[in-house]
């Protein structure tokens, strides 16, 4: 059998020249700016005309360019050593959905290869309308293009995925480790802010994030030490969800307390943790006060977490889930792994 799997993620700029234009494809999704296409389009190029500049001096202190794609590709290339049976031949493609290689690259890629089986698998544990299900739709006009037939399984979310969690744990516990004696810390589990009017339009991104969240901190009971959910990268004069993550570092110096973050929904490193939480919040919790900061890996190709992908991958193809258990807004989908595992 030949078994494609389609990884999806939000991509980033493979140059400074990329910035701008990779803006442009952000801020006139749909799915992240919800007016019409005659008034999204131009103000979505204003607003990436606008913070082009600001943005290509946070792309500046990691190379010029975002490894999202090369950190995706290494978990494409360890995903199919996981998949690898007797009789299969599988093959991961990466499919970005705002810069390169887009969908319509990884369905001619796909097309070509003629698989047996196909599985679009999401690299954004947590679902949300405005990165998987924007994501799906995006392969869905570029597949239809290519002609190629309905995805034989949509796997949508695995907020509490039991190998993607024990990964979280593992890389918790060695933080853990790299503690100060006599500083008592506070873990912040960090995830990427939306904004209010989407969680409730009926968006359950936040509520998985808490489950993530809860599940990890089932490790911190032993060692006693408080945590709290928290939410990174606003941006624009929405309301977004609280509390904001620079807020909770700036109480937690004020309270004396050393800081330990976990981005609990990033699952490769990227600008969002190399820049803006390795290098602005940990300026942020020294000027707060804070007596140490030490910040959690993302989970990358950890071995347990990319057994967990190959264990979602082939519980969805066998369907060992009940369509009456989903959620309302997995029900057009054939696996949800909403629940953690085999349900």
């Amino acid at each position: 059998m030949k078994l494609a799997v389609v990884l999806f993620n939000l991509g980033g700029p493979d140059s400074p020249e990329a910035v701008e234009p990779f803006l442009q494809n952000l801020f006139t999704d749909p799915a992240i700016i919800r007016f019409p296409g005659f008034v999204r389009r131009p103000l979505g190029r204003w607003i990436a005309a606008r913070r082009a500049s600001t943005a290509r001096n946070i792309y500046a202190k990691i190379g010029g360019r975002s490894p999202i794609l090369e950190e995706t590709e290494a978990q494409a290339r360890a995903l199919e050593t996981a998949l690898a049976r007797p009789g299969t031949e599988a093959r991961a493609f990466v499919a970005m959905r705002h810069w390169r290689p887009f969908s319509y690259t990884a369905a001619e890629a796909v097309a070509a290869w003629k698989p047996d089986k196909l599985v679009l698998l999401p690299l954004y544990p947590q679902y949300s309308t405005t990165t998987t299900a924007s994501s799906f739709e995006d392969w869905n006009t570029a597949a239809r293009q290519e002609g190629l037939a309905k995805p034989d399984t949509v796997i949508c979310c695995y907020p509490k995925e039991e190998g993607f969690i024990a990964a979280e744990k593992t890389l918790l516990c060695a933080a853990l480790a790299k503690r100060q004696d006599r500083v008592d810390y506070r873990v912040l589990f960090s995830a990427h802010g939306l904004p209010k009017s989407v969680i409730a339009r009926g968006d359950p991104y936040q509520t998985q994030v808490e489950q993530t969240a809860s599940a990890v901190a089932a490790v911190l009971e032993s060692c006693a030490l408080e945590w709290r959910i928290c939410y990174q990268s606003r941006v624009g004069p929405l309301a977004w969800i609280e509390p904001a993550t620079d807020a909770e570092i700036r109480r937690a110096g004020q309270e004396g307390k050393g800081v330990i973050v976990v981005p609990v929904s990033f699952v490769s490193e990227h600008s969002e943790t190399l820049v803006e939480l390795d290098s602005e919040y940990a300026k942020l919790a020294r000027e707060s006060g804070a007596p140490d900061y030490i910040r959690v890996p993302t989970v990358r190709t950890q071995d347990q977490f990319i057994g967990g992908l190959a264990r979602l991958v082939w519980q969805a193809l066998s369907e060992q889930t009940d369509r009456r258990e989903r959620p309302a807004y997995c029900t057009n989908f054939r696996y949800c792994a909403f629940g953690g595992g085999r349900r």
